[in-house]
């Protein structure tokens, strides 16, 4: 016999019905609006956040009174059903323990996956936090799995094409239109048209360099990715098991131009777009693209990604004065040269983030004599420790990796600061030795966002900080210098003259001041009317959602796609299911319409 008052004394069917009851409760209340239903479900600071399961939107409600209106707004689900999937776990969070389950949810419309998570307060279990988030549209499934293609065409047709023939035309368009333009084909372009191919959607992907991949090969020499293996696979075709655990940037390149043949993904590479029309009428684009050899092609789809990173594409270079008087080699990040000897040659690196971190290394590897230019406080923190959170869940142990993503997910990315800020706490303690060394040297180090760490920072900036592979170490032993607190005055012929009446000759200077930000993408590429009408591109928003991206972006037919890998991974999905939604009649613009909680 389990303690009231004890939840570890809870046995495994106990803790599946509590978890169960509270699926049936949830099922009964957005069947049908019942007053008091939403108390008896959700505690006074619960969060429900819903990706697309019961509207057309990445939603977050907080707090019983947006929680009744979410609950009520989306009551009376036609062929709505519930139910557990597996057993239900306690989970120890240190300073109390919450029942953890997965649910599946179906409606006339959709289906889908939920977890939940059920605190006690005065001996009730009720939700802390919900996540439900659309796996699929019923009707149209994605074409995977037992829904798979037949590929062979088997008969005595004369006329039937082999399947290179049919590859190559279907990818030419030369018969038919895309429903979708996808411009960039990196992990987040490509990833978001294989979704969208399962989906059934002709997706034509555009990218203006030579090669599919470009877009890492062009970086700099010793780039690696600071997310492990596990965290980063792309979507229906995982790494495979003998891949390193941080990718180095040529491998992932080459992985990118085999998962696109792979995926049988309609890439046009060495394509620019060069103009482009909405006909609000027709819901229709007329994009022209041009190839390197100078011909041109207008395409009409119905929907224009913009899948150009997180930061875009355009550089954001300071004005400073002088720069033009200066004598040395300058460049933006963007721009570093590789493979260039730099031996005897006295180097500042502006900027103390992942790129200016990872250029000062590449710098001091080829001989230069290095200074970075710190002009505010910015997060560190170790490779190994960034790795610690996702332990037992993006690691060799743990579960698949839809699965992972849900979890992950369903913590609302506002509903546990607290959490952030002991878990960024608890690195920065792994990390004490390198930090008080930084310090000490004289770089400055910031624990992000109140205290959030990465996280924060990614959410809200897209960046700002840096994960540290080695150029820590090297600061810290006086190899690559440090300036900080200071910013540039002006450009001499000869180097730098700073804010605090210092000066710094420099043979180069490597601007790593990051980018302006798909908006300012948009504006170049479609023009300032188009950019115009939509709001603002990544940050969150009053609900704690990030603006702009895999959602609504202002402009009809206009979508943003961002994120690192695992982001882009798991919210392409939502992306191309609405894209998916709006080709088969299935939602409107008005219906789309987003009520205030």
């Amino acid at each position: 016999m389990s303690s009231v008052s004890d939840p570890t004394s809870l046995s495994g069917a106990e803790l599946d019905a509590v978890a169960a009851r509270w699926v049936s409760g949830f099922e009964l209340a957005l069947s049908r609006a019942e007053d008091g239903a939403v108390r008896s479900l959700f505690h006074d600071d619960a969060w429900w956040r819903d990706l697309l399961g019961f509207t057309w939107d990445l939603r977050t409600a907080h707090g019983l009174k947006q929680l009744d209106s979410a609950v009520s707004e989306r009551a009376g689900q036609s062929g709505l059903s519930m139910a557990m999937i597996g057993n239900a776990s306690l989970v120890d969070a240190g300073t109390e323990h919450w029942i953890q389950a997965m649910f599946t949810f179906t409606t006339d419309l959709a289906h889908g996956r939920g977890v939940l998570r059920l605190v006690r307060r005065d001996d009730v279990w009720k939700a802390w936090t919900v996540m439900t988030a659309m796996d699929g549209l019923v009707g149209h499934e994605e074409l995977t799995g037992t829904n798979r293609p037949h590929g062979g065409a088997h008969g005595t047709d004369r006329s039937q094409r082999n399947w290179a023939e049919s590859r190559k035309l279907k990818s030419e368009f030369t018969a038919s239109e895309p429903a979708v333009v996808i411009v960039g084909a990196g992990h987040g372009g490509l990833g978001l048209a294989a979704r969208l191919g399962c989906l059934g959607i002709d997706t034509l992907v555009i990218d203006r360099n030579p090669r599919i991949g470009d877009s890492w090969r062009n970086r700099y020499d010793s780039l690696v990715l600071h997310d492990p293996v596990w965290y980063d696979h792309l979507p229906y075709l995982p790494f495979p098991s003998s891949w390193p655990v941080y990718s180095p940037k040529d491998k992932l390149a080459d992985w990118l131009e085999s998962y696109a043949a792979t995926m049988e993904l309609n890439v046009w590479t060495g394509t620019e777009l060069r103009a482009s029309d909405y006909d609000a009428a027709s819901g229709q684009w007329s994009v022209t693209l041009e190839r390197t050899d100078g011909t041109t092609r207008v395409v009409r789809p119905h929907h224009l990604v913009l899948a150009t990173g997180v930061s875009g594409t355009e550089p954001n270079i300071p004005e400073i004065a002088g720069a033009d008087t200066y004598a040395g080699m300058l460049c933006h990040s963007h721009g570093f040269p590789h493979g260039h000897d730099f031996s005897g040659r006295r180097a500042v690196v502006v900027g103390s983030c992942n790129s200016g971190h990872d250029i000062a290394q590449e710098l001091y590897e080829r001989g230069a004599d290095v200074t970075m230019l710190q002009r505010s406080p910015t997060y560190v923190v170790s490779v190994a420790s960034a790795a610690v959170p996702m332990t037992g869940v993006y690691d060799e142990s743990g579960p698949p990796t839809d699965v992972a993503d849900l979890l992950g997910a369903s913590f609302p990315f506002t509903a546990a600061p607290e959490m952030h800020r002991a878990t960024t706490a608890a690195m920065a303690e792994l990390d004490s030795d390198i930090i008080a060394a930084l310090e000490k040297s004289g770089f400055m180090w910031s624990s992000g966002i109140d205290g959030t760490g990465a996280l924060g920072l990614f959410l809200h900036k897209g960046g700002g900080y840096y994960i540290n592979v080695g150029t820590s170490e090297l600061i810290a032993a006086g190899e690559i210098k440090i300036k900080s607190g200071t910013e540039i005055e002006t450009f001499t012929k000869s180097g730098l003259e700073l804010s605090d009446g210092s000066a710094l000759a420099a043979d180069v200077v490597v601007l790593a001041t990051g980018y302006r930000g798909m908006l300012d993408t948009a504006r170049r590429l479609l023009g300032p009317d188009v950019a115009d009408r939509c709001g603002p591109v990544w940050g969150l928003d009053d609900e704690g959602e990030l603006r702009g991206v895999w959602r609504q972006s202002g402009h009809d037919g206009l979508w943003f796609m961002g994120g690192n890998l695992a982001m882009a991974r798991f919210y392409g999905k939502f992306l191309a299911l609405q894209i998916k939604a709006i080709e088969e009649g299935l939602v409107g613009d008005a219906s789309r319409a987003r009520p205030a909680l």
